[in-house]
């Protein structure tokens, strides 16, 4: 776990092509990231490969091209696009004499970044904390030295012993104090369910658009901002509808390919109300080129946290910049499945007012008749 200056760092990128098919969009996406964490990036190395290289993961060619690459550029970062083991981080700082981080590490930091709730900030400390675990097996030089002193710890312990020790310690303190707040938000949404509030949560790739599209539903004034993981504490809000009343609409975090599974269990608790939600608005960046694989992204996600069979309405953002109409799909059924918008000019907003009603009506409909 790094400390990185506000001011930003001088850093090499390095993508590695294993045969993928979006090579390019990945390592567009790639840049966003690095940039997002305050980094400036100064170059990029790739290459392709068949496996990565038990030893530095890049091979020991591509390690000389990344430190001449380094020097060159008066770089003090390399930042790699690809899970490194704790092993294949230490090699790679002890050849290239330089702070290394992998994609893990990357978007932890950015997590780090954003976090603004107590809530928030507790599950990137436990995600954190469980991902620097995975580094404590033959860690460091300074985690293998035997350390003495009064008050420091017990005769013979090392000081690996002593991180291990203490790092449970905090993350069972975590997971507790993120257990009560879970509770506090299930009392919550029960009562929501008693009072047959439609729950609505907006879902998708980071930077689709959701922050934009959640204020110009709610005029909530939530920050909204073209860059990765804008939004990382997830904000609820009643909207009233034109012929159906209150529903409760709910920003999340963005979903991103690869998401660590740190994160994941870290963030559990949270990204659960999203299988807990009635109805959920699957925000697409339109103008995107890798749109389809960001949606597959999306879906892999939900599926772990258990939401993938929550009704979807997917929202087509971005229409601006396509030059397409606002609309909406239907599916076979009948029933609209995608609508066409712009949350940032507005347009087709008020079609998806219209179907957001539909869903409402329909779902106290539902429960009227449940509670017959």
């Amino acid at each position: 776990m790094f400390d990185r200056p506000a001011t930003g760092e001088n850093a090499i990128l390095v993508q590695l092509d294993f045969g993928e098919d979006d090579f390019a969009e990945r390592l567009e996406e790639f840049r966003l990231l690095v940039t997002s964490a305050g980094a400036r990036p100064l170059g990029v190395v790739s290459g392709r490969r068949s496996a990565p290289d038990s030893a530095t993961f890049a091979g020991k060619g591509k390690v000389v091209e990344i430190a001449d690459a380094a020097r060159l550029h008066e770089a003090d970062l390399v930042v790699f696009n690809h899970e490194l083991a704790p092993g294949q981080q230490r090699n790679l700082e002890k050849a290239l004499e330089r702070r290394v981080v992998d994609r893990s590490s990357l978007i932890l930091d950015i997590f780090a970044l954003r976090a603004r709730s107590h809530e928030g900030r507790l599950q990137v400390e436990l995600a954190q904390l469980q991902h620097l675990a995975t580094r404590l097996v033959r860690g460091w030089t300074h985690l293998e030295r035997q350390k003495g002193g009064i008050g420091l710890r017990g005769p013979g312990e090392k000081q690996l012993e002593t991180d291990r020790r203490l790092l449970g310690k905090r993350v069972a303190v975590l997971k507790d104090r993120l257990k009560q707040l879970a509770r506090q938000r299930a009392v919550r949404r029960r009562a929501r369910v008693r009072g047959e509030v439609l729950a609505v949560s907006l879902v998708g790739y980071t930077n689709a658009g959701k922050s934009t599209l959640f204020n110009a539903l709610t005029k909530a004034g939530a920050y909204a901002a073209d860059q990765l993981f804008a939004t990382l504490d997830t904000t609820s809000r009643r909207v009233f509808v034109e012929g159906a009343g209150q529903i409760v609409v709910s920003d999340t975090v963005g979903f991103i390919r690869d998401l660590p599974h740190a994160l994941v269990a870290a963030f559990r608790a949270t990204l659960e109300e999203t299988a807990h939600a009635d109805l959920l608005l699957h925000v697409v960046d339109s103008a995107s080129a890798d749109r389809d694989q960001q949606m597959a992204a999306v879906a892999a996600v939900l599926e772990e946290i258990g939401a993938g069979a929550v009704p979807q309405l997917v929202v087509w953002n971005k229409i601006d910049a396509t030059g397409v109409e606002p609309g909406v799909e239907h599916d076979d059924c009948g029933n609209i499945a995608r609508v066409r918008l712009s949350a940032r000019t507005g347009a087709g907003l008020d079609l998806l007012r219209d179907a957001l009603a539909a869903a409402a009506r329909e779902h106290a409909c539902q429960a009227r008749l449940a509670s017959a």
